[in-house]
């Protein structure tokens, strides 16, 4: 039997059979299941759409469809405008990471540890995730802002018209600079990590030659390169997230406030989960 949810308790005010009860109780139910149900609905739309988006952006990239000028000036968007609030941000991460190795190994005789622990743990972790959170925060809002407003004042439409793919023209440079750039950012932050550890390190007892010898002893380039090679994955997950709520967009400018904070939510999210996975396939079972 099924039940009409808007007619029960509009015919008396207080339902007094069981029946009516019952019914009442079975809509009440319904709810959290029909809110369940669209959002494992959204989930999937969100994954296909992406997915689609990436297939179509990388078979533009396959026929060269590339305009080299609008690359450029993304790369210097995402990459240069990025990097002084990059390196700030994973340098006083090294440094207090460093303050509190320092701290502690040095009671123990084993100050020279600290080296190594800061240099695996920026390499492999703080760089490239910070590196991606700082760009998602700076980038992937500024991606679905200009997207956004270009989708609700119809630009987008505009382009249609022209015969302009907008994936070719808008989401092939960003995609190509986050991927280029990303990595270089997490060059220079590794850098940075580590010497603001240096630092801090030697100002707490360690020595200097003791914590470059660690560094060097076990800091391989495999480290270094499996943690390069998440800001990849990490800037495919910026840019199409970025990208997707902005062309997404709705409802004028309070939608493209919307589509800004869910595309850094929703990176964030994400870069957090990938980075699991990632960790535990590149360097799971891997003794430090």
């Amino acid at each position: 039997m099924k039940i009409n949810c808007n007619k029960i308790g509009k015919d008396k005010e207080h339902p007094e059979t069981i029946q009516e009860v019952g019914e009442e109780l079975a809509c009440i139910a319904l709810v959290p299941g029909q809110a369940t149900f669209k959002a494992i609905s959204s989930f999937f739309y969100f994954l296909g759409d992406c997915a689609i988006l990436l297939f179509k952006t990388f078979g533009f990239i396959l026929k060269g469809a590339i305009s080299m000028r609008e690359t450029v000036y993304q790369m210097s968007a995402i990459g240069v405008s990025s990097l002084p609030i990059v390196l700030i941000t994973v340098a006083f991460s090294g440094a207090v990471l460093s303050l509190y190795l320092a701290q502690l190994v040095v009671k123990f005789g084993m100050g020279s540890y600290t080296g190594a622990a800061v240099g695996l743990s920026v390499t492999r972790e703080i760089a490239p995730v910070l590196t991606a959170v700082v760009v998602t925060a700076r980038s992937g809002s500024a991606m679905a802002a200009e997207l956004g407003s270009m989708k609700v004042t119809e630009q987008i439409d505009a382009l249609r018209a022209l015969a302009v793919s907008p994936i070719e023209y808008l989401v092939v440079p960003r995609l190509l600079a986050c991927i280029l750039m990303l990595p270089v950012l997490t060059v220079f932050a590794n850098v940075m990590g580590v010497v603001a550890g240096y630092f801090v390190a030697v100002a707490n007892g360690v020595a200097g030659g003791g914590f470059i010898s660690s560094v060097k002893g076990f800091v391989s380039v495999h480290d270094v390169t499996m943690g390069l090679l998440k800001t990849v994955f990490f800037a495919m997950v910026i840019a199409m997230v970025g990208v997707q709520q902005g062309l997404g967009t709705r409802g004028g400018a309070t939608g493209v406030g919307k589509s800004t904070t869910s595309a850094v939510v929703i990176s964030i999210v994400v870069i957090y989960i990938l980075n699991f996975v990632l960790a535990y396939i590149f360097f799971g079972g891997r003794t430090a």
